[in-house]
């Protein structure tokens, strides 16, 4: 907006932008560049990401699988991991360098109105108020500013994630020997099973150059139900016998914890109205199954943004003219990913024992497999598959023809 000739005023509750914002740690480098050319020679960035590894624990094992490839290890790289205060700081100078003014310290506690449209901000000061065409509202998952317009109502557990983080250091050196990694590079790790004590979510690590970002999270209504707490399901984590060992000796710099919208496509609420538009976690819109919320808020900051100028040079900031945000969104990867996996949630969560029964079944069977003795291994191979026929039939292929549809 500020480079189209805008007047743009960003106002930040935090004593600069970063210092309240909380993201597990990835950075996808194709949309960045997209908002910033050539951001990969001056933004702070951390490590990039050459390796994905999937893993999925029991009480006492870990199983999973990884991905490696060159073509990741060698430039223009796929992701980098990033630390927010450091990266926020550099971006919001970029959009100053654009022309937007940037204000932080200033918390938005209510909007302005005139004849029922938006028309400005307030922080609830004598002097706090500021007048505006078009408010973009970005102030995260319980988005209050949202829900006095009434966009939408206030979110229910179900549509809510709960995630514990702790940035814990490492000298680079012991992390590339603990990951294996070249000098310098880096993976993201995606934990399931017993990272959140078989509740639906997953935990995480990935690595920065001198720091670890470990974190797990559950949807609010499971460690509601079952009175878990997030934070003890993090030391949990970190006690297990496969992570202990990759964080031993490491010095815990923050903590944070931090709600991550879960509504998904099903439960998109409206993002726009007379005055305003809503983008990012404020409009729900994260894509949990692949790791996707900074990119898609980014994109969606820009596709809001294109929506305002047009409605700047037809002056004409009604509801009916910024409903070109939602048609721009509606064209965009973001809603064609989210439709895609708009009933994934709902069938993971009405199907607890998947991250807890089959764990424990699959693990059994790899044991028993991997462990050399003077059983043969073709006796072996039939106890593996008794394992798997003693499963409930009808619940397995439910699962499995379940898993399906959600998908299509």
């Amino acid at each position: 907006m500020a480079a189209a000739g805008l007047s743009v005023v960003v106002l930040e509750r935090g004593q600069y932008p970063g210092a309240k914002n909380v993201w597990g740690g990835i950075l996808y480098r194709e949309p960045t560049e997209a908002m910033a050319p050539g951001f990969e020679e001056e933004a702070p960035l951390e490590r990039p990401i050459i390796e994905q590894r999937y893993l999925l624990l029991t009480d006492k094992a870990m199983m999973g699988a990884a991905y490696r490839s060159q073509r990741l290890a060698t430039p223009p790289y796929n992701a980098y991991s990033v630390l927010r205060a450091p990266f926020d700081q550099w971006y919001a100078g970029k959009a100053e360098e654009a022309g937007a003014e940037v204000y932080p310290e200033f918390t938005v506690v209510d909007l302005l109105w005139e004849d029922g449209a938006v028309v400005g901000v307030t922080t609830g000061d004598a002097e706090g108020e500021l007048l505006a065409r078009c408010v973009v509202i970005a102030d995260g998952v319980n988005s209050l500013l949202a829900q006095r317009i009434g966009l939408h109502r206030e979110w229910a557990p179900i549509e809510q994630a709960l995630v514990a983080k702790e940035l814990i250091a490492l000298a680079p050196d012991v992390i590339e020997a603990r990951f294996a990694l070249p000098a310098g590079m880096g993976t993201a790790l995606e934990i399931f099973g017993e990272s959140t004590a078989g509740l639906l979510g997953y935990g995480f690590i990935y690595t920065n150059r001198e720091s670890l970002s470990i974190g797990t999270g559950a949807l609010l209504e499971d460690l509601i139900e079952t009175g878990l707490n997030v934070n003890d399901i993090l030391d949990r984590f970190k006690a297990h016998p496969a992570i202990a060992p990759l964080i031993e000796g490491g010095e815990t710099l923050e903590y944070s914890g931090h709600l991550i919208p879960e509504g998904g496509y099903n439960r998109l609420p409206q993002v726009y109205a007379d005055g305003a538009v809503v983008i990012g976690d404020a409009a729900q819109l994260v894509n949990p199954i692949n790791r996707e919320g900074g990119n898609l808020a980014m994109l969606s900051g820009k596709l809001a943004a294109q929506a305002v100028v047009e409605a700047k040079a037809a002056d004409d900031f009604s509801a009916m003219s910024l409903s070109r945000y939602r048609e721009l969104l509606d064209e965009s990867v973001i809603m064609a990913d989210l439709r895609a996996i708009r009933n994934v949630t709902d069938f993971a969560h009405g199907r607890p024992h998947l991250l807890r029964d089959y764990p424990e079944v699959l693990s059994e069977m790899f044991e028993d497999y991997l462990r050399v003795s003077d059983v043969p291994k073709e006796t072996k191979l039939k106890k593996m598959v008794g394992r798997a026929m003693a499963l409930p039939k009808r619940r397995l292929m439910a699962d499995l023809f379940g898993a399906a549809r959600s998908l299509l």
